[in-house]
């Protein structure tokens, strides 16, 4: 399957049905709300994606109320990008599900909300259970909407120590930060982290945390960003450098 043919497909989610060529799926209200805003038909080519790296174009075969069926004709499975981590800070809800959108769009491995200290004055904040679940529903869409394959892996609400405790011991280690150096000059290898800080910035102890950690201060530049734009810019340089670095490597 080329890209260019899934791009005119509606797409389709399918956590739970394992994706096999000549197997029928069904799937529930959602899909089949989707189906009749999509306008799409039976008999007409669907794309499918699981979120664990398979991707399937399928046709629907039948379409109800509450679920619709879909006969799966080719899937084609998909490595994972080169590691990209991101910690990124428990802020305003809407910001945050946005984030979470343009990161699923880009590959980001993973997503972990970090409880910073200037996280805690805002309001509406984005945290607990629930809201993790909107996340990974929104990440649902965004990854449909990119036709891609794999979504971040998504962890619950942590502590800067739980967040550190949990990372790859192999990684590389940036922090964005105006105090450092372009990113753009550094060597971006994987697997990567990247730490973004909150609105207001990090407080001193923080980046102290951090650096002690193995973190490295980066700068996106000038300007001071927003959490959100500071995260999505940074997620997509990595990966154009984790791409050239790829091609260098297996050229």
């Amino acid at each position: 399957m080329e890209r260019d043919d899934l791009a005119s497909l509606a797409g389709f989610f399918c956590g739970e049905a394992a994706l096999a060529a000549g197997s029928t799926i069904t799937l529930g209200e959602d899909a089949a709300h989707h189906a009749r805003v999509r306008r799409v038909a039976v008999t007409e080519r669907v794309f499918v994606a699981d979120g664990t790296g398979a991707r399937a174009v399928g046709t629907i075969v039948r379409i109800e109320k509450k679920q619709i069926v879909i006969e799966v004709r080719t899937v084609t499975r998909i490595g994972r990008l080169p590691a990209v981590h991101l910690l990124v800070p428990i802020a305003d809800r809407d910001r945050m599900l946005w984030c979470a959108e343009k990161c699923t769009e880009l590959g980001a491995t993973s997503w972990r909300p970090v409880m910073w200290h200037r996280s805690r004055s805002v309001s509406p904040r984005g945290d607990g259970p629930a809201f993790r679940e909107r996340v990974i529903g929104r990440m649902r869409s965004a990854l449909i909407q990119a036709h891609a394959a794999w979504l971040p892996d998504v962890a619950g609400d942590a502590t800067l120590d739980r967040a550190l405790e949990d990372l790859p011991d192999d990684d590389s280690r940036f922090v964005l930060d105006a105090s450092g150096e372009s990113i753009a000059r550094d060597v971006l290898r994987p697997p990567l982290v990247l730490a973004v800080g909150p609105e207001g910035g990090f407080e001193p102890d923080e980046l102290e945390r951090l650096r002690f950690a193995r973190f490295r201060p980066v700068s996106l530049g000038a300007n001071v960003l927003r959490f959100e734009t500071a995260a999505v810019a940074a997620l997509a340089i990595a990966r154009a450098a984790l791409d050239v670095t790829s091609e260098t490597t297996n050229g």
